[in-house]
């Protein structure tokens, strides 16, 4: 193990003790495969599972293992044939069994910081599915809720503008320029301190660096 995997694992146990405080499941895992056959053990034969924007899901492969497994009913908005089938995927996730996101920021004593553009995302963590798994990168993990919320506005954000496509300051600058552009994704701002009822948000830690 480098110094900076036996770093990584030290600050992931800290994380895990804290999510526990809070009601939360934590688990952490060294690569994308074992986070993936986690995923996939946590949801149970049959169930219907959907998932919010994220680029960690499609990185880790966990969506490609989910699409392997012929009883899970998936709901993918890529897959939708116009606007509003988008839409009807969105509300049908607060029906469903499991949802995947990943988070913005966590910080070191377990709070979620997450910052949504439609909502959609923030919206299913609160409330609504039987069962939320969060699967996020160490570089995720932020040491104050301040420095969490700022990782948030400062780099997901920017780098997720880009990917859309979206014509904002922090896309043209990199730097968060507090908009009021028709295209923000900075619409809602969702802090998880407390998971109720205990043990619906699930979050899994993976070493290294995944997704914006």
């Amino acid at each position: 193990m480098t110094p900076m995997e036996k770093h990584q694992s030290q600050v992931a146990a800290r994380v895990l003790e804290e999510l526990k405080k809070r009601s939360m499941e934590g688990y952490y895992c060294r690569t994308a495969q074992e986070a993936a056959d986690l995923v996939s053990s946590l949801i149970a034969d049959g169930e219907t599972v959907t998932f919010g924007g994220s680029m960690t899901i499609g990185e880790t492969g966990i969506l490609d293992v989910l699409k392997r497994r012929a009883d899970l009913t998936i709901l993918d908005r890529s897959e939708a044939k116009s606007p509003e089938e988008v839409q009807q995927i969105y509300r049908r996730a607060f029906s469903c069994d499991t949802y995947l996101m990943s988070a913005n920021a966590i910080t070191r004593d377990g709070q979620l910081v997450n910052i949504d553009g439609n909502g959609n995302r923030v919206a299913a963590l609160c409330f609504g599915p039987k069962q939320v798994l969060v699967i996020a990168g160490m570089n995720k993990v932020s040491e104050t809720l301040e420095e969490a919320v700022s990782r948030a506005k400062s780099t997901a954000a920017p780098v997720n503008c880009l990917r859309l496509n979206k014509e904002t300051p922090c896309a043209r600058t990199g730097a968060c320029g507090n908009c009021q552009s028709p295209d923000c994704i900075c619409s809602q701002t969702v802090i998880t301190r407390h998971c109720s009822p205990a043990g619906r948000i699930k979050v899994i830690l993976i070493e290294g660096s995944w997704g914006y």
